[in-house]
């Protein structure tokens, strides 16, 4: 890696580390939170299906943002917005309001990283790009994924800690302190590289066109489709389990107020993610297909989500919670490699925004599906339900995969070739 493409490294994982920090201050107390204040099983997962609408609904409109005034003015947009819902969040819960109130602001939290979504990934791709960069993208997404794991591992417990020395509230507050640091550093940091934002005077008009590119470079692309189509299972059950391992680890304790275990939870995932950040160019050296890594992860992933759902000893818990979050962490780095590497640089942003707003559409129904389940038939049911729908997405990896994208077995950059030339 040449000294510019290091540079490049080097702001991105900044950037990675105080964007992680920030938001997991909440992370391992989101759940407990809604909880607290007054809202019911059902009705806190309804307010994160509020959360995942507005991602699916503001995806779109923000990739103008990103593609047509830059992916740096994008991140900007993204702290200030998520600093003021943040902010909003603690006052819903200081007054108790209603859940209509809650469904409202958490679809402005939604909006607030949709900003982030695809932005932040395609600004390090382009960049590498463009100072030369040849070595294969695991690597640096790797790397940015170990370096979210360490802030979130830092930002979970401490969230969970200050929680129980303080109250539910204070970790929000934090949370806004941080984001408000980070748009200083994005502000002084953050350039575009190697691409030039094409802006637009109508915006009905550009929010179109971002739409027409996401279907043509994503959905009309097969392999690049099918990874989408998988999206909405593994996506939605991901953010589910994430939230509902909060209270369902509380039960197994048997301490509803040990807010430093719901905090451990996160930690736990926070350090599979470190490590399966570091196995994830590992494992593509032992295989010779990025899709090989995917199917396996979601395969075992489920198989683990159903034996966690029959688990009732708290420390056989942690030890799966674990093994969850390795695999799925290890084949997240993977999956970003094998989609950059089939999407063209211009459409980059759009596209990816296009993938996070499939998964955000999984979780919109799912996270409710699975709460009701969580109220009628417990936690552990729920669990189970979860590794059960995450096996739906195979079938459409296997999809993928018999494509044969030149994406597929690459290590270095094929991106322009392949998705240029993959329009079937």
């Amino acid at each position: 890696m040449n000294a510019a493409a290091r540079k490049i490294q080097s702001v991105y994982l900044t950037l990675t580390l105080g964007n992680t920090l920030a938001a997991s201050f909440i992370w391992g107390i989101n759940t407990l939170f809604l909880l607290d204040a007054g809202l019911s099983n059902l009705e806190a997962f309804a307010a994160n299906a509020f959360f995942t609408a507005g991602m699916v609904v503001f995806e779109v409109p923000t990739g103008v943002v990103a593609d047509g005034w830059g992916r740096r003015v994008s991140f900007l947009l993204g702290t200030v917005t998520l600093a003021g819902s943040t902010f909003l969040y603690y006052l819903l819960w200081q007054f108790s309001a209603p859940f209509w109130w809650w469904a409202v602001v958490s679809v402005l939290l939604g909006l607030g990283f949709t900003f982030f979504s695809g932005a932040v990934e395609a600004w390090l791709v382009d960049a590498l790009r463009f100072t030369g960069y040849e070595g294969g993208l695991e690597t640096v997404l790797g790397r940015g994924q170990m370096v979210s794991g360490v802030a979130m591992l830092v930002g979970s417990v401490a969230g969970g800690v200050i929680a129980q020395v303080t109250n539910l509230g204070v970790p929000f507050l934090v949370r806004v302190g941080v984001l408000v640091a980070m748009f200083v550093v994005a502000f002084l940091l953050m350039r575009d590289v190697g691409f030039t934002p094409e802006r637009s005077t109508h915006p009905l008009q550009a929010t179109r066109a971002v739409l027409d590119a996401s279907i043509e470079n994503g959905l009309k692309n097969p392999p690049v489709r099918y990874v989408m189509l998988a999206a909405p299972f593994s996506a939605g059950v991901g953010i589910y389990v994430f939230y509902a391992l909060q209270p369902f680890l509380l039960q197994l304790f048997g301490d509803p107020r040990a807010y430093s275990v719901a905090g451990l939870a996160a930690a736990i995932v926070a350090g599979a993610q470190v490590l399966g950040g570091w196995i994830a160019p590992r494992i593509r050296r032992l295989v010779r297909k990025r899709t090989t890594v995917l199917i396996l992860s979601g395969v075992v992933g489920a198989l683990i989500l159903v034996v966690l759902g029959i688990t009732q000893v708290f420390w056989a818990a942690l030890v799966l919670l674990t093994l969850w979050a390795m695999v799925e962490s290890a084949g997240t780095p993977v999956r970003q490699a094998y989609l950059n590497d089939m999407i063209p640089s211009k459409q980059r942003a759009t596209v990816l925004s296009f993938d996070s707003l499939m998964g955000s559409s999984g979780g919109v129904v799912v996270q409710p599906l699975l709460g009701r389940a969580a109220d009628v038939y417990g936690y552990p049911t729920s669990l189970a339900i979860s590794g059960v729908i995450e096996l739906i997405a195979v079938p459409f990896l296997l999809a993928s995969r018999r494509r044969g994208s030149l994406a597929d077995q690459a290590n270095a950059a094929t991106a322009t070739s392949d998705a240029e030339t993959q329009q079937l």
